[in-house]
């Protein structure tokens, strides 16, 4: 992002995530879908709604407003940087007032091949939590943000984008493992 103060006070006001997301300076080309989307799960619709609200007080756009739905309660937003958020839940009811709590942050990556890119994170020392197939993968994490696969074209009709899109993801990541580029050009860091 061009703005990392601006890109720190929206994760704070938004969702008080200044402490589990870290952002950085990017201006590399970039355009439409880039790849990846960040979800918020919470433990009840009233929760979602709040940070909702929040999130667009803090500069976001509506892409999917709140909603039920099947599986849940939920919206899509896009922060001011570009980033696609989620947040949702699978509760159907709230159990008590709204509250700023957030159960998991996940970085769902958009990929061209889920089985490929499923096999160079197995091969780099991750442990699949959940596969359904070529569909989804979830791994097993202990760090403040967790890691999910999911094909490009179904994570952007879930996110309400167009799943067009070209250049820099403008998203670095961090693993134990060293430096590695995914086979969707996701890049990985050593951990700091």
């Amino acid at each position: 992002m061009a703005d990392v103060a601006e890109a720190e006070r929206f994760l704070k006001e938004a969702f008080g995530l200044d402490e589990r997301v870290r952002v950085r300076e990017s201006a590399a080309d970039t355009s439409g879908f880039r790849g990846f989307t960040l979800s918020l799960t919470v433990g009840q619709p009233s929760t979602v709604t709040s940070l909702f609200e929040s999130a667009i007080a803090a500069g976001a756009t509506v892409v999917k407003p709140v909603t039920k739905s099947l599986w849940g309660y939920g919206g899509t937003l896009q922060a001011p940087d570009g980033t696609i958020w989620k947040v949702a839940t699978s509760a159907k009811k709230d159990t008590g007032p709204a509250t700023r709590d957030i159960d998991s942050v996940v970085l769902l990556l958009g990929c061209e091949d889920v089985a490929e890119s499923k096999k160079f994170y197995v091969d780099n020392g991750l442990t699949v939590a959940r596969s359904f197939g070529r569909k989804y993968v979830e791994f097993d994490g202990t760090g403040p943000v967790k890691l999910g696969l999911y094909s490009r074209k179904a994570l952007a009709k879930d996110a309400g984008v167009p799943a067009d899109g070209g250049g820099a993801h403008r998203i670095a990541l961090t693993m134990d493992a060293g430096t590695h580029v995914d086979p969707d050009g996701f890049a990985w860091e050593p951990a700091a």
